[in-house]
């Protein structure tokens, strides 16, 4: 009896494991970052903040986000993408890859990707109901864009724009929302950075899959504007990322204190200079790839302590 509750407690921690592998979870900073800073905001510019709301609100996110994982690998498995894929950068291109393996049936990831967008779905609804109904919009937006990314999205040049907005100033003004029951064009200008700086990491994934894209024609940017162009883009839009955050303090939308954020740009540099060097070596544009990811979760992070310092310190 006791062998044979070993072997089911093997085999669910196996089935766990190939799961959170599948939902490709060790990413889901993309989305604590952005529905952190949004209520951050919203304590430190008008001191509200709620809990229960703000755990519903992050749980919505992942839920969406998880779903637009698991549909990207459905559709990638389905138009042959990931199977012809042999320059994928593992763990950061090239999808979960475990449809290719065999590991886990497509009807099996499908399913689960629609049960996480209906999950998110019901969420959004007690939210609207609860908080107001710009909530119900905004999720709207989330899950038609990530469920058709991959069959319209990706292969109309709008991919990197929709992420960018999804996992920046959607999640952003939509947490700060759920909190302040109001829209503020300051959560809106701090999610710049972060839209941006998602998008990047998008763009940098792309690189290595270039050529499985293209033989599948799934035409992103990136295969569109060919490697070596699309590193010099990676380098602009990250530029973009910290303007963006300068600006705002210029402009006194953002609080003083977010320029702590700027402190990461050494790690950005480096970044670019192994994008623009190593864009057709994609064993060597893992370190682009791992510190993009990096970059993005610091730079929110930094975010987040600009305006708590703000809250303490409001000269600051």
């Amino acid at each position: 009896m006791m062998v044979e509750n070993l072997k089911e407690k093997r085999r669910f921690i196996f089935k766990l494991v190939i799961w959170i592998k599948e939902l490709r979870a060790p990413f889901f900073t993309a989305t604590i970052v952005p529905v952190t800073l949004g209520a951050t905001i919203a304590w430190s510019s008008l001191g509200m903040f709620n809990a229960s709301h703000f755990v519903l609100t992050l749980i919505a996110a992942l839920c969406l986000h998880a779903g637009t994982n698991m549909t990207n690998d459905y559709f990638d498995f389905k138009s042959g993408c990931d199977i012809v894929n042999k320059e994928f950068v593992s763990p950061f291109t090239g999808g979960s890859r475990l449809l290719p393996e065999g590991v886990l049936k497509p009807r099996d990831v499908h399913v689960a990707a629609l049960l996480s967008f209906s999950l998110a779905s019901i969420i959004g609804v007690y939210l609207a109901f609860d908080r107001g109904w710009i909530i119900l919009l905004l999720g709207v937006i989330g899950i038609l864009s990530g469920y058709f990314y991959t069959t319209q999205l990706a292969t109309r040049v709008v991919g990197e724009f929709f992420v960018g907005l999804n996992f920046g100033p959607l999640v952003v003004l939509g947490s700060y929302y759920v909190q302040a029951q109001r829209l503020s064009l300051e959560p809106l200008v701090a999610s710049l950075p972060i839209g941006f700086l998602i998008a990047n990491v998008l763009w940098i994934n792309e690189i290595p899959d270039y050529t499985a894209d293209k033989n599948v024609g799934k035409n992103t940017c990136v295969v569109r504007l060919g490697r070596k162009r699309s590193a010099d883009v990676y380098a602009l839009i990250m530029m973009a990322a910290y303007a963006s955050i300068a600006l705002g303090v210029i402009l006194k939308i953002m609080p003083i204190a977010s320029l702590i954020a700027l402190t990461s740009i050494p790690i950005i540099l480096k970044a670019i200079g192994i994008a623009r060097k190593y864009y057709d070596e994609p064993p060597k544009l893992i370190f682009a790839n791992a510190n993009t990811i990096k970059i993005h979760a610091l730079t929110g992070l930094l975010l987040i302590i600009g305006y708590l310092i703000h809250r303490i310190l409001p000269i600051l």
